[in-house]
């Protein structure tokens, strides 16, 4: 297909939701090797009551075959609640509007499980507030520098320190909201783009990668970028992930189980 034909495809695509099916056969990405939707599933299993924060379109949590008796996930945009709604409250799970920066809407110690699959600014203090006194929270985050090879291309050099994704930032920020981390790791996962349609759809899905980007803004760079794709066969960039599990502080942790 023609660079125009490839741009307009990916430009008129449906972006809603936590659902990356449309890149199948465009793009790819290594998965970290804890294998969270698993993980995810075993503690869902195994708890009385559950919320999951900045669920996208509740894909990920949808992929359980069990729901605590309490089930409850929160997202911010529009969409994505229609959608979460769709998938989950036909389960009995609870789906409520919550914006990043607000205030989780539940009482004190609600919950204990807290999950959350790529949050967009985990918020410590909330987090640490809604568990309770032995409650768990489990999580993958999105790691500094993800795709930053992507980000450059596009707006130039970036910073490369003091990343509050870093896991020293972020095991500092859990601590100061009095909880404690029981197990962090950390990897580092190829991702490949096979032609311009796919970098278009990824940059209107993850908007903090190119903040300001429109197909109008970048013409030039997505230009060469086609070009660099048909000569390389691929653009490669690299994400990082975390995963972790934190208690409150002084609560029994017991041994790690994603290991």
């Amino acid at each position: 297909m023609t660079f125009e034909t490839l741009i307009a495809e990916a430009a008129a695509a449906d972006v809603s939701g936590w659902n990356f099916d449309w890149l199948t056969g465009r793009a790819t990405e290594e998965r970290p090797p804890w294998r969270y939707s698993h993980l995810l599933t075993a503690r869902l299993a195994e708890a009385t009551s559950a919320l999951d924060i900045d669920t996208g379109g509740g894909e990920v949590v949808a992929e359980a075959p069990v729901f605590p008796p309490r089930m409850a996930v929160t997202e911010g945009w529009p969409p994505n609640i229609a959608r979460a709604r769709h998938l989950l409250t036909p389960r009995g799970a609870e789906v409520v509007p919550a914006s990043p920066g607000e205030p989780l809407p539940f009482p004190d110690a609600s919950f204990d499980l807290v999950t959350s699959r790529h949050p967009v600014r985990p918020d410590w203090p909330e987090i640490a507030r809604v568990l309770t006194g032995s409650g768990t929270y489990l999580a993958q985050h999105v790691g500094p520098q993800s795709a930053i090879e992507l980000s450059e291309w596009f707006l130039g050099p970036l910073p490369r320190d003091g990343d509050r994704r870093s896991p020293s930032a972020e095991t500092a920020a859990a601590q100061a909201a009095g909880l404690e981390i029981i197990s962090l790791r950390t990897a580092r996962l190829r991702m490949h783009f096979h032609d311009i349609g796919a970098v278009v759809y990824i940059l209107r899905k993850c908007v903090w990668w190119v903040p300001d980007f429109t197909v109008d803004r970048y013409l030039d760079p997505l230009r060469r970028l086609h070009t660099h794709i048909q000569a390389e066969g691929a653009f490669t960039a690299h994400s990082t992930r975390t995963l972790i599990e934190a208690k409150r502080a002084g609560a029994s942790t017991g041994t790690p189980r994603d290991a």
